[in-house]
């Protein structure tokens, strides 16, 4: 029973973490490679802050959920 519920939450949490690093914005591509990207640091505002937060929980979350596996 836990280990069915452990599975489902596996499998949302990483459908939410494959579209919330698919919605955060990189410029360039293979350019950036060959150094002709000329990105300036900059602070990260509003929704995209949050956004990289929720990347980060989501994660950490998985990686939880992953590990759960070895205790069950």
């Amino acid at each position: 029973m836990y280990l069915q519920i452990i599975k489902i939450a596996e499998i949302a949490v990483s459908a939410m973490l494959i579209i919330a690093v698919l919605l955060q914005t990189k410029g360039g591509g293979l350019s950036a490679v060959f150094g002709g990207e000329g990105n300036v640091f900059t602070v990260r505002r509003g929704a995209e802050k949050i956004l990289f937060y929720a990347t980060i929980v989501l994660s950490v979350a998985l990686f939880g959920l992953a590990l759960s596996h070895l205790f069950i």
